[in-house]
């Protein structure tokens, strides 16, 4: 019994020590912290989602008001974003129309997006710059129902359904080429008419009839490899660089919160670990940086 005793009290002492350990590696988050973290993603334009554990834009993202052109996919390698796009377009209802896909690596993240946007606009033309283009995010009327599964060599990654206009999600920590992720896609429209204007845009881009499953106004179909050109800052030795910092840097943050449980707990430790990851963390999607460079460029043609 003596023994016993003995080993009970010893163990209770080394449960208490590890506790300890655990506690000082992964602290309980503050809830200073946790606010913070709140306004940092709310700024940025994205949600949390603690089930699939991934970020995610928010219907009202600051980014609805800056819409799309192609200079933005241009801006994402310099950025750390070495990722796939797909821009579909066609006409419909007077207005012309884009529907892009998105998919590959944002610096910490492995992601993937869907955008909508349109425009009755005439295309700029910004001699040296840019000729093209510019959409701007649909408005709540033509929102459209819309949901993916990402998959990552076959492997089910995570999955979003809504109502929207600018549908993503983005998994801190996982890292991936571009090629190695399919989306199953699929998107409700208003109208059959629509739907059949999207389709055959698909098959105008590359797509073969038999790739998409169409069911009344509802369009199905994997994008997995893009039919369109890569963007000019894209090369497979620059690639290689960023991707080759992108993989150091996920394996870096899975490291350094491997101990972690929530995101909560994984935010404390990277802002005392790695402060630089802080930001890296929501470094998705169409950021501040590459908006603000897009409208610089247009101020300096214009003066």
């Amino acid at each position: 019994m003596l023994v016993f005793a003995s080993l009970s009290a010893l163990l209770f002492i080394f449960v208490v020590l590890i506790y300890r350990v655990i506690c000082k590696i992964c602290p309980k988050p503050e809830k200073t912290e946790a606010k913070a973290f709140d306004q940092l993603l709310a700024y940025a334009g994205y949600d949390y989602d603690p089930v699939q554990d991934i970020f995610y834009s928010r219907l009202d993202a600051w980014q609805r008001e800056f819409g799309y052109c192609r200079l933005y996919d241009e801006a994402a390698a310099p950025a750390c974003m070495i990722v796939d796009s797909e821009p579909v377009e066609f006409e419909y209802g007077g207005k012309r129309w884009l529907i892009q896909f998105w998919k590959g690596q944002y610096y910490l993240n492995t992601g993937c997006e869907i955008g909508v946007y349109d425009t009755d606009q005439q295309d700029l033309s910004l001699p040296g710059l840019f000729t093209g283009t510019f959409y701007q995010c649909v408005e709540d009327k033509d929102l459209l129902e819309m949901s993916f599964v990402l998959f990552k060599k076959g492997r089910k990654l995570f999955e979003r359904s809504e109502k929207h206009w600018w549908l993503s999600g983005f998994k801190t920590g996982e890292f991936s080429e571009p090629e190695e992720l399919a989306m199953l896609i699929k998107i409700k429209f208003p109208a059959q008419e629509m739907c059949d204007c999207f389709v055959n845009a698909l098959t105008r881009i590359g797509y073969q009839r038999n790739q998409t499953r169409v069911d009344g106004s509802s369009a199905e179909f994997v994008y997995d490899r893009p039919y369109t050109p890569k963007p000019l800052t894209r090369s497979e030795i620059t690639d290689g660089i960023i991707q080759k910092n992108n993989q150091l840097a996920c394996e870096r943050y899975r490291e350094v919160t491997s101990r972690c449980r929530s995101m909560a707990d994984r935010i404390c430790v990277i802002r005392r670990k790695e402060p630089l990851f802080y930001a890296g963390l929501i470094r998705i999607g169409k950021t501040r940086h590459i908006i603000k460079a897009f409208y610089k460029l247009i101020e300096q043609s214009i003066d």
